[in-house]
């Protein structure tokens, strides 16, 4: 047991696996049966007769490998690690996973972009001015249907139902809100109950714990509590049913260290965009080679610093990117590779973060994919 270690990586970074062991292409393997079914997805799903996918936030791979014997309920599951997307944040990941294809094609880059001049965050979707639902409609973010279409029930946050969020990943879906663990579990038992083919559920406690508490006792405490609503749900399996659990992304211990930008590179800047661990740079006219420059001359030792042309080139988004997701990017990224944040007065939130993600280091980016079936 432990936290995250004190350095983390210079080596390059984990691009995510868009054509194979990918959190984008979960959902497409699972809703359209694919014969034979792909070598990474858990055998406990490949020919279930219903199917519970469960995401739990902020649940990455090292950290639940290194805490094995605190959940014996999901270690006991078959699968192993996959990749989540980049960068890797909540915001993008559920839209690659519930929408079925990299960010760079559905245009949910990050948790805070930029759109049309101001930065939306998109959990809350406001902007500085406030609630944005009615400026900058989700629809207009991306309009891909959910779910390939489907519609199947979702069990979330009770609190979730009309954000502008939930419109743009899960629109059309067949909403049911939980407000406390247990609840969770009754609406999946109930669905299942009813013949439901496919239910998605999602948990957000342990990326809440992780960022406000760090990856120290709290965090273990709510593994414990997350391996029981695991193992409450898989005794929930009628004969046939397959319970598969996955996550978003990881996290790092960042605590305190938290970057300012370098005077040197902020002078190139016209705005911050993204979040700690992945800090877009949007440039003043003219100067973005300048800021690359100074970027790498001043954070290049915490981070790999890219251009958006490289970023497009390396494909961290996906072998496709639209017009509209190029708009939304900066012109150069911080991606930290080391336990660092980089600093933007404007993304504030009612705590320090004590745990992060969002960069493409292991610890971020390996996500379980883990399968059982009663």
């Amino acid at each position: 047991m432990g936290a995250t270690p004190a350095s983390l990586t210079t080596a390059d970074p984990l691009v995510p696996h868009y054509d194979g062991a990918c959190l984008s292409n979960v959902v497409p393997a699972l809703l359209e049966g694919v014969r034979p079914a792909p070598p990474w997805l858990p055998a406990a799903a490949a020919d279930a007769s219903q199917v519970v996918l469960l995401v739990l936030d902020g649940l990455g791979f090292e950290q639940l490998d290194a805490r094995r014997p605190l959940a014996p309920a999901l270690g006991s599951m078959q699968g192993h690690a996959i990749s989540t997307v980049a960068p890797s944040t909540t915001a993008t990941a559920l839209s690659s996973l519930t929408l079925g294809c990299p960010p760079g094609e559905h245009g949910v880059v990050g948790y805070r972009m930029s759109v049309a001049g101001e930065v939306l965050n998109v959990l809350r979707w406001q902007t500085a001015e406030g609630d944005a639902r009615q400026n900058i409609p989700p629809d207009d973010i991306q309009s891909r249907p959910a779910f390939r279409g489907r519609r199947p029930a979702v069990v979330t946050r009770a609190e979730f139902a009309d954000t502008g969020f939930t419109s743009a990943h899960l629109g059309e879906v067949r909403f049911h809100g939980w407000r406390v663990a247990s609840t969770l579990v009754t609406e999946v038992r109930r669905l299942l109950r009813d013949h439901e083919p496919f239910v998605y559920a999602y948990y957000d406690g342990i990326d809440k714990v992780a960022h406000e508490y760090g990856l120290g006792e709290h965090y273990e405490a709510e593994l414990v509590a997350v391996d029981r609503l695991v193992a409450d749900l898989a005794s929930a399996l009628p004969p046939g049913a397959a319970l598969v659990v996955t996550s978003d992304h990881g996290q790092v211990q960042v605590g305190s260290a938290v970057v300012p930008v370098h005077e040197d590179v902020m002078d190139h800047v016209a705005m911050l965009s993204g979040e700690g661990r992945f800090r877009w740079l949007h440039a003043r006219p003219g100067q973005a080679q300048a800021l690359g420059e100074a970027a790498s001359a001043c954070h290049g030792a915490d981070a790999w610093v890219r251009s958006r042309e490289e970023v497009v080139a390396q494909e961290w988004f996906g072998p496709k990117v639209s017009d509209a997701a190029l708009r939304r990017f900066g012109d150069v990224v911080l991606a930290a590779h080391q336990p660092v944040a980089f600093d933007d007065p404007a993304d504030t939130g009612p705590y320090r973060l004590q745990a992060r993600h969002g960069s493409l280091t292991s610890a971020e980016m390996l996500v379980p994919l883990l399968g059982v079936q009663a």
